[in-house]
């Protein structure tokens, strides 16, 4: 695993605005950790080896069967489990999250006929999402296809919904509580795929990895799914990218979700790739230590530059403030 994603607010105190995790903002989470803080005896037992309640519950609201779903500690666990399953020879994207990479090499390939497609759909940092035809002729050319759908929620454009793997033998689809209820610190994902595809997955689960807590929190969140879905605006996402457009010295990608990649651009040479003054390490330092400002530096992502980073829209008045910081670093360049 690499170091470096984002909310990497552990390295700067007194961070007051993060722009640098793709989890949409303001989303409060008083009704949740009410309901976990009445229900102590969740942290003195073991819970389920696998997560199975919540597996039916998630079943039940995608209408799907029992066993085509698996839980997991996060999206991020998914894709590891995936990987040892199924070491195959991987096709990756790039740029994309680093994890799917770092996931095969950590299970190297022992298949030499058959392949793999990791997508992240939407992608991530990029924003981008594939057209659902380049996924079915993806399906037809490869052996396996992973779609990482964490983001789903987080954009207009159709998305594949979980019934879509009960019926491709060849489909593996991973998503994630954490972007749909906004909750990254109890890690929480799930996986759904044809039957033959989870029933190889589970000989490779360890057993407990997914916590009482939340498991808990997983059904509680289903329950209360209308009122705790996280829902990003997208429209201020893309009023955010206008002005940081109109920025000299920065350019922004077309986005369609809540995140935006941007690149800093140095006055005294475009074809520059690795400069130090304006790279994206000396803005997120700057933003962090004068505004309490946090972005993801998106310079360790393979197929990107030093002055690549990313941004996610957070209210209107924190994304004006952003501009502004921006505005004044790029001034001094």
């Amino acid at each position: 695993m690499i170091k470096g994603h984002g909310d990497d607010a552990y390295q700067y105190p007194h961070i007051v605005s993060d722009f640098s995790s793709n989890i949409c903002a303001g989303k409060s989470h008083q009704a949740l950790m009410g309901f976990l803080a009445a229900h102590p005896e969740l942290t003195s037992h073991y819970p389920e080896p696998e997560a199975w309640s919540l597996e039916r519950m998630i079943a039940e609201q995608h209408d799907l069967n029992p066993e085509q779903v698996i839980v997991t500690n996060g999206a991020t666990d998914a894709i590891y489990l995936i990987a040892q399953a199924f070491p195959m020879q991987a096709d990756i994207p790039r740029p994309t999250f680093s994890e799917y990479e770092d996931a095969c090499l950590l299970f190297p390939r022992t298949d030499t006929v058959h392949r793999i497609l990791w997508l992240c759909n939407p992608n991530n940092p990029t924003g981008d999402v594939y057209d659902q035809a380049v996924i079915d002729k993806m399906m037809v050319k490869y052996d396996l296809v992973v779609v990482d759908q964490s983001y789903e929620n987080y954009t207009n454009r159709f998305i594949m919904n979980p019934r879509w793997a009960a019926r491709m033998p060849n489909l593996i689809q991973i998503h994630s509580f954490t972007k749909t209820y906004a909750i990254p610190g109890l890690r929480l994902g799930y996986i759904t795929a044809h039957a033959s595809l989870t029933a190889h997955l589970r000989q490779f689960l360890r057993p407990w990895s997914v916590s009482a807590l939340a498991i808990e929190a997983g059904k509680f969140l289903l329950r209360n799914d209308d009122e705790l879905r996280c829902t990003p605006d997208l429209n201020e996402a893309q009023r955010l990218r206008e002005e940081l457009q109109q920025i000299e010295g920065i350019i922004t990608q077309e986005t369609q979700t809540n995140f935006i990649l941007c690149q800093c651009v140095p006055h005294f040479d475009l074809q520059v790739e690795e400069f130090e003054n304006g790279s994206a390490a000396q803005l997120k330092d700057y933003l962090a230590r004068q505004h309490q400002m946090l972005i993801r530096d998106c310079s360790n992502f393979k197929g990107l530059t030093p002055r690549h980073f990313r941004i996610a829209a957070q209210t209107p008045a924190e994304n004006d403030a952003l501009v502004a910081a921006i505005r004044q670093f790029v001034k001094s360049m």
